[in-house]
């Protein structure tokens, strides 16, 4: 079965081309959006392995977000990708996938 990712972004052209490198694994199925309140609303519909926030959110949304998350499935990780190619991004999602969750009581939250 496939690993589930969600993807929230606040760049179109940055959350497609993310989109289309997690399609492109065989392994992984990613969906995305770049509102927060559809994040939420895909988030209640499907089961995600993984939440990729993406760079542009605003501390304030990425903390509500995380909160939201992991009140409602703590066992969820969440990453924040900042760029930098392909690479990066594949060696990010399968760390993540690797490693237990952090809960949202472990991140500095304002």
């Amino acid at each position: 079965m496939k690993k589930q990712i969600l993807v929230i972004g606040r760049h179109g052209e940055i959350l497609q081309t993310v989109l289309r490198l997690i399609n492109a694994n065989e392994q992984w199925e990613a969906k995305g959006t770049l509102e927060d309140a559809e994040a939420i609303r895909i988030f209640d519909r499907f089961s995600f392995d993984l939440i990729l926030l993406t760079n542009g959110i605003s501390e304030h949304c990425e903390n509500s977000l995380r909160l939201y998350f992991t009140d409602k499935r703590p066992t969820v990780n969440i990453v924040q990708h900042y760029g930098g190619g392909s690479g990066l991004l594949t060696t990010e999602i399968l760390q993540a996938l690797s490693e237990p969750a952090v809960s949202a009581s472990s991140h500095q939250i304002k």
